[in-house]
């Protein structure tokens, strides 16, 4: 069974409840998204690290529910 948009938001708002999040549904299948992610709780982490918190967030349903899951995150910028 696909993971509905509206899910996979909501999982990642509750991990991560200061980031600006983008979801874009590669196939239109509910199964293949693309997911940007800015959160200051990825600040001074690595990209490995980073991908991980959000498969964290994903409560086992990544592999399940949710078949692919491409992910750009980062910190916030401080430059400005």
């Amino acid at each position: 069974m696909p993971m509905p948009v509206e899910t996979l938001h909501a999982y990642l708002t509750e991990a991560f409840p200061d980031a600006e999040i983008a979801i874009e549904d590669l196939a239109g299948d509910g199964d293949h998204y693309k997911a940007r992610i800015v959160s200051s709780a990825f600040a001074g982490l690595p990209r490995v690290k980073q991908h991980q918190l959000v498969y964290a967030a994903l409560k086992g349903h990544m592999g399940g529910a949710l078949h692919a899951l491409a992910l750009e995150t980062s910190a916030p910028s401080t430059t400005g």
